[in-house]
């Protein structure tokens, strides 16, 4: 089967075998494979409030490839789930109608709720034993982040959602509205943190992450904060995945980002060159974030809302 999510920063699709039914419901699926491309679907959309004639040609581009790979694989099910940026776009009818003519599929623009629930069952399943609940993840995408607390019934068994709330704090949204400067100036990152910490402390009045035992962190502003933090040599997500990092290192690592400019954090390692100009927007949120919760570290995870829409096809 394959899942297509498709955000504002980035296009990623997963083909994947289900797990076997005796191994559990809290069996990971067998990924086949992995692919991302940045395409900033959401490319001035705070500011226009359409999508943009060039980045739609460049998520065309993307599903092309995608559609030949599901094609190559012999894939039964595929499910595209689209999230905050055409929510928002007042012309989502020209995606959608590229989208069908790309891969055959109708994408499903999901509610925040929905995106919510989503990533929370995509980063639960798999956690092991010694990870307590309750849970609170965060998934910083590019126009927006959803906040999702749960945990799971007492004796195993699926995730379950208790509270989800989605803000509209996406790092490619605080960058565009913020963040011109490369890099950015103190009155920028000033304006920046007001708007990220009133969203913050609105989310965390409607969902309890004050009271949850983890924090777990979703998507590329989180785990490239991670793999700066370790130190990587590369992008490898099999050491970034389920690593904790404390809260000293996540405050060091945006630190130095914010101080540099776009160029010189392309020479970081780890760094996707399509994320260098708006990592800064994105480890703030996650500073913040941990800040307003009161969490002392987070839980990076490489599983996130596609392997949920992965998981949901299994039902």
């Amino acid at each position: 089967m394959a899942a297509i999510d498709c955000g504002t920063n980035s296009i990623r699709l997963l083909v994947a075998d289900l797990p076997d039914p005796s191994a559990g419901p809290e069996a990971e699926l067998v990924d086949v494979v992995r692919r991302m491309e940045i395409v900033r679907l959401g490319q001035d959309l705070d500011r226009t409030g359409r999508i943009a004639p060039e980045a739609l040609e460049r998520t065309c581009r993307a599903l092309l490839g995608y559609a030949e790979s599901i094609e190559s694989l012999g894939v039964s099910d595929v499910r595209m789930c689209a999230t905050s940026a055409s929510r928002d776009a007042a012309n989502a009818d020209e995606f959608r109608a590229m989208v069908v003519d790309a891969i055959g599929v109708e994408p499903e623009v999901v509610t925040g709720d929905e995106e919510a629930r989503l990533s929370f069952t995509g980063a639960v399943r798999g956690l092991g034993p010694d990870v307590p609940a309750p849970y609170l993840v965060v998934d910083i995408g590019g126009g927006s982040t959803e906040f999702v607390a749960g945990g799971r019934p007492v004796g195993g068994g699926a995730a379950t959602v208790d509270a989800a709330i989605s803000v509209d704090i996406g790092c490619v949204r605080m960058t565009e509205r913020h963040l011109p400067g490369d890099p950015p100036t103190p009155a920028q990152l000033a304006a920046a943190e007001a708007d990220i910490t009133a969203a913050v402390d609105r989310a965390l009045s409607a969902v309890p992450g004050r009271e949850a035992a983890t924090l777990i962190g979703l998507a590329g502003s989180v785990t490239t904060v991670a793999g700066i933090a370790l130190g990587l040599p590369e992008y490898r997500p099999d050491r970034i995945h389920h690593a904790r990092i404390p809260y000293a290192d996540v405050a060091r690592v945006t630190d130095e980002l914010l101080v540099r400019s776009s160029a010189e954090r392309l020479t970081i390692p780890v760094m996707h060159p399509g994320r260098a100009d708006v990592i800064v927007a994105g480890a703030l949120v996650l500073r913040i974030v941990m800040e307003r919760a009161g969490m002392d570290s987070v839980i990076a995870s490489e599983r996130d809302i596609l392997d949920g829409i992965a998981y949901s096809l299994t039902r």
